[in-house]
């Protein structure tokens, strides 16, 4: 693989870290800046509905230049929203820096799918999307632990300093190694929007939203659900956040290595284990083990379908893939911030706090029939395509097709 998606991959880890450490730190930010934690919370949504919108702003923004410029001031940009969060003296500047940050989050990833791919031959596409996430899913074994015990220890303003010097680091690693590859020319706006029209594409990304939302309607309760009903210490929950990114990185690797060769196989694995997982997982919550076991595979399941998702996308929006792949990260941001909300809304309902995984059960199913649409649907088209080639053949001349036959 090539050393650009390394500095991808630092990138992502930078990203991944910001986003998920703040779960962490609420009750420290929140006691700092005079706010409880449920206000605090709205750090979270914020860089969720960030991402959700700025991925198609920024890459939109960022058509008129190369890739490689693009991604330089995102991250140009991510390192400024995290130095505002680390000096913020009150809430809403907090706020503000979280917004900044996330608005280089979608874009990123989605141009540096683009790039990775373009970086590997055709059949490694999956492989170099999974490798550029590593950093992501890595963010969630090492980053967020460290972050949010230095966070405690020493404040959480150190934290966004040290995660805005990755973000410096990662400049550097894509000014240095990631090649300056011009755009595909004749590409513009209008091509960019035009992928947009193809249904499978569409489809990718409402598996996104829902697969993801599956995993993220029993993360994002975690806590409660560990303490409240698996009998978890409190100071447990950050080694089963561990767990959880263990289950990711792991996924993540499997899905960039089957994704090039068994893309469908693997998204009909991933997305009905889950589904099945997620479904347990509500009626063993009790249970420690059961608990961890599941947390794994979740993460596992869950992130099983991102390189597959990723490269779908890119492969139906065929010349003019950026805009398409950004907003399928937003995808991803929009399903944790519906899953976030429907959960809360049983356990509101006082169906308890293990009840959000029977949410995200039936998220994940629906992803599961939407891939299973998809494939028939590709199939159907393929199907056709091949019948119309038939019906033109003769026009062409049998000849040829004879000498054809003959020497294959």
């Amino acid at each position: 693989m090539p050393l650009a998606l390394l500095a991808l991959a630092i990138g992502a880890f930078g990203i991944g870290t910001t986003e998920f450490v703040i779960m962490g730190l609420l009750p420290q930010v929140g006691a700092d800046l005079g706010v409880s934690v449920p206000v605090a919370g709205l750090l979270v949504t914020g860089y969720a509905l960030g991402v959700t919108i700025g991925a198609p702003i920024m890459t939109v923004l960022g058509t008129r230049i190369s890739r490689k410029n693009m991604l330089m001031l995102l991250m140009g940009l991510f390192i400024l929203g995290n130095l505002i969060s680390a000096v913020a003296p009150v809430f809403a500047v907090m706020l503000i820096g979280r917004v900044v940050a996330s608005l280089a989050h979608g874009a990123f990833f989605g141009i540096g799918s683009v790039v990775a791919a373009e970086l590997v031959a055709p059949e490694k596409k999956a492989g170099a999307i999974s490798m550029m996430f590593t950093g992501l899913t890595v963010a969630n074994v090492v980053g967020v632990p460290l972050g949010t015990f230095v966070g405690q220890r020493a404040g959480w303003r150190v934290t966004f300093l040290i995660v805005a010097a990755l973000g410096v680091l990662g400049l550097a690693g894509v000014a240095k190694l990631v090649p300056d590859v011009p755009k595909p020319a004749g590409v513009r706006l209008r091509h960019e929007v035009a992928a947009f029209k193809d249904v499978q594409v569409i489809l990718a990304m409402a598996m996104t939203v829902l697969g993801f939302g599956g995993v993220f309607a029993a993360i994002t309760y975690i806590a409660p659900m560990m303490t409240g009903v698996s009998g978890f210490a409190a100071s447990s929950v950050t080694w089963l956040m561990v767990v959880f990114g263990l289950g990711m990185v792991a996924g993540n690797l499997i899905g960039g290595r089957f994704a090039d060769r068994r893309l469908m196989p693997l998204l009909y694995t991933a997305l009905g284990g889950l589904a099945l997982v997620l479904l347990l997982f509500t009626f063993l919550a009790s249970g420690k083990v059961a608990s961890v076991v599941a947390i794994f595979l979740i993460g596992a399941l869950g992130f099983a379908t991102v390189p597959p998702l990723q490269k779908r996308v890119l492969d139906h929006a065929h010349g003019a893939p950026t805009l398409a792949s950004a907003a399928n990260i937003g995808a991803f941001n929009l399903g944790n911030a519906l899953s976030a909300w429907l959960g809360g809304l049983v356990i509101s309902a006082g169906l308890g706090y293990a009840a959000p995984n029977a949410v995200g059960a039936v998220l994940a199913a629906a992803a599961l029939v939407l891939a299973v649409l998809s494939h028939r649907l590709e199939r159907r088209r393929h199907r056709t395509t091949a019948a119309a080639g038939s019906v033109a053949a003769p026009d062409r001349g049998a000849a040829p097709a004879a000498v054809g036959a003959v020497h294959s």
